[in-house]
């Protein structure tokens, strides 16, 4: 798709990356990289349906990191002049002329490089003027007031359009780039009033607006979430087994990802230190990343230094198979790069014993008595230990009917028994951001009251 929406063109971005290395190695630094961006978007927000803001935002930027030797400095600008790259590349060089030998700094391994990046489709440019976007938001948040009078406030609908492209290169012969979007409409919704008031919300973010939900059911959806908030009651301390909501149960995924991150493990602060080739999760548990899926929020053909990213399988029959390594944390160590500088892409994590009909009610009648959480408050993840205790609320679930609503709760228990005790997964698969899975179900936990 052509990228002649942004000011630069990829062939331009570069040649100024090309120009940028040739002036490190004239400099004298032994090795550079050097990333360079540039991007515009729109944001909208309404709010009962008037204009609350509308946001412009139109940037660029250049980094530069400057090795010599082991030694490596990095410096910025935002300025593409000719004397203004100059003085960044001079500014990266001091800076390294002044910084103590790293062993394990430097650039990947030529073999390692992605000399001829794939296209993956990842840009889909939005002309939405800003009169047309509010006109979205306002449709989303009218169809929420519309499903019940007891809807009777808003916290607000958006629209979010940005779109962006970037060169990234090295002195190792990599360079490549390419222009990407991201689209979002949400809106939050609240129900009831006075002390009783609930609200919820919902979204849809994708790569091309033709496939973004549409704002009507973006609204009724949030509604209900917040409509079925209302009259709700604290509970008193018990264990239980805890179904967590699909869109939640992705932040799970994400505790695994940070606890065997190259950082965490190097710094040994991680709960999950040597893992690899043990049994984490449950026989059944596999989590495989994928990022080549064509148009996916989650996918790269590359890292952000530039490595081939690769399909693989992170966990298997729950054994752990792979980390999520950049150059620097796997040589300390000892290892390879994963092609995981700058995050996971597009990790999916099911179970071996889901049916097509495990859908959301099912996993309800499987859990049988116990709590479904919708919304977890706070940061109570010590990475250290595995100990997770969150502010919680959700519902109260008997025989695998929804009972009531509750909050003012607080779910404990260790991240290392979590990921033993996850019993079933559902097939209400649901994509958030860089990673996919269904409605989780953990054996037990502890449910303390407010």
């Amino acid at each position: 798709m052509s990228d002649s929406v942004f000011t630069h063109s990829q062939d331009q971005l570069k040649q100024l990356a090309r120009d940028v290395l040739a002036y490190a190695k004239e400099k004298g630094g032994t090795d550079s990289a050097v990333e360079i961006s540039e991007g515009f978007g729109l944001s909208v927000s309404v709010r009962k349906s008037k204009i609350e803001t509308i946001e412009q935002n139109k940037d660029k930027g250049l980094g530069v990191t400057v090795f010599i030797g082991q030694k490596r400095g990095n410096a910025s600008t935002s300025d593409f002049s000719a004397a203004s790259l100059r003085a960044t590349v001079d500014a990266a060089y001091n800076i390294a002329n002044f910084t103590a030998d790293d062993d394990c700094a430097g650039l990947p391994d030529e073999d390692q490089l992605e000399l001829n990046p794939r296209d993956l489709k990842l840009f889909y440019p939005w002309h939405i003027s800003t009169e047309e976007a509010v006109v979205l938001a306002q449709r989303a948040e009218a169809a929420a007031f519309a499903v019940d009078p007891r809807i009777t406030n808003s916290e607000g609908a958006g629209v979010h359009v940005q779109q962006s492209h970037f060169v990234a290169a090295n002195s190792r012969g990599f360079i490549g780039g390419y222009p990407y979007s991201r689209h979002t409409l949400s809106v939050a919704p609240i129900a009831g009033k006075g002390a009783k008031m609930q609200r919820d919300d919902w979204y849809s973010s994708v790569r091309d607006a033709a496939r973004m939900a549409q704002p009507e059911a973006i609204g009724r959806y949030a509604a209900e979430r917040a409509l079925a908030r209302l009259n709700a009651r604290k509970l008193d301390t018990r264990t239980c087994p805890v179904l967590f909501e699909a869109p939640l149960a992705a932040g799970l995924l994400g505790a695994f990802v940070q606890a065997t991150s190259g950082g965490a493990l190097y710094r040994k602060s991680t709960f999950l230190l040597d893992s690899l080739g043990k049994r984490v999760f449950p026989s059944h548990i596999q989590i495989k990343e994928d990022p080549h899926v064509v148009g996916a929020v989650g996918s790269a053909p590359f890292d952000e230094e530039g490595v081939r990213t690769e399909r693989r399988d992170v966990v298997k029959n729950g054994e752990v198979q792979g980390y999520f390594l950049s150059t620097y944390s796997a040589r300390k160590l000892g290892m390879k790069t994963t092609g995981n500088a700058g995050g996971s892409h597009n990790l999916s994590m099911t179970s071996s014993r889901t049916k097509k009909s495990d859908d959301f009610e099912a996993m309800l009648r499987k859990m049988g008595t116990g709590l479904l959480v919708t919304e977890l408050m706070g940061q109570g993840t010590n990475y250290v230990t595995g100990d997770y205790s969150r502010g919680a609320s959700g519902y109260w679930v008997e025989n695998g009917v929804i009972q009531y609503p509750v909050e003012e709760i607080t779910i404990a228990g260790n991240m290392k028994d979590m990921f033993q005790q996850i019993v079933g997964i559902g097939s209400d698969v649901l994509v958030r951001g860089t990673k996919q899975t269904g409605s989780i179900l953990i054996e037990k936990m502890v449910v303390a009251g407010g």
